[in-house]
């Protein structure tokens, strides 16, 4: 049976290890980012050229990179800041997913945060139709061993979804969700804390870098200390 251009498998098949025709070219999706930004956010991500593990080539910043959706606000140096303190507030900051996407693109394991939000959009997903499609997607893009894309799961969670694909709900990838979060918190969050990327992305405020002594990552903004009372004058 084709459908939009892809051949696909029935749930059960998928689960046997069914090997569907491999997709068209991807085209732009409801993840992918508007070309509309600030200048001091060009400026900031300008900073990635210099990004990429060892031995890997940096990556110039391509025409997807602008780092929110049109009409949102730039994130506060607060806000970029705790991302360095808490990965779950990195994760829940569209912002913060987009600049850590990002990162992981340049680590080339981009797809560990794409089918964490593809798993995030499913389980906002109520028509069952639209469930079992998603499912099914999500399934041959990140979960098929043929796949390009497969993300690292253990034989215990991948027999888990197998059986969750016979009929497929909002939740079916949920277990495997948790272990690529876990995942990505474990191996890639303390690498992007400490990447050039986020350290210079942590000193911006307004848009211009603040001096490039300070070597050490960025610390959370200190509470203002309270005011001390006078020296008595002397008398």
């Amino acid at each position: 049976m084709q459908k939009e251009g892809r051949e696909m498998c029935s749930l059960s098949a998928l689960a046997r290890g069914c090997r569907p025709a491999p997709a068209p070219a991807a085209k732009p999706c409801c993840l992918c980012w508007c070309c509309c930004c600030s200048c001091s956010w060009a400026k900031c991500l300008a900073a990635r050229g210099s990004e990429g593990g060892p031995g890997k080539k940096p990556r110039e910043p391509g025409p997807q990179d602008p780092l929110l959706p049109d009409g949102d606000a730039p994130p506060s140096l607060e806000e970029i800041q705790s991302w360095g303190q808490s990965f779950d507030r990195l994760m829940r900051s569209a912002a913060g997913r987009k600049v850590f996407r990002d990162f992981l693109r340049g680590e080339y394991s981009e797809e560990n945060i794409m089918f964490w939000l593809a798993c995030e959009e499913l389980k906002r997903e109520t028509d069952p139709d639209a469930v079992e499609e998603k499912a099914r997607f999500i399934y041959e893009d990140y979960i098929s061993i043929l796949s390009p894309k497969e993300v690292s799961l253990d034989s215990r969670v991948r027999e888990v979804v197998n059986r969750n694909m016979v009929e497929p709900t909002p939740h079916t990838f949920d277990e495997a969700q948790l272990q690529i979060y876990t995942l990505m918190h474990r191996d890639s969050y303390p690498r992007f804390v400490n990447s050039p990327l986020y350290k210079t992305l942590a000193r911006l405020s307004g848009g211009e870098p603040a001096s490039p002594a300070a070597a050490a990552p960025s610390a959370p903004p200190a509470a203002p200390p309270s005011a001390a009372p006078a020296a008595p004058s002397p008398q």
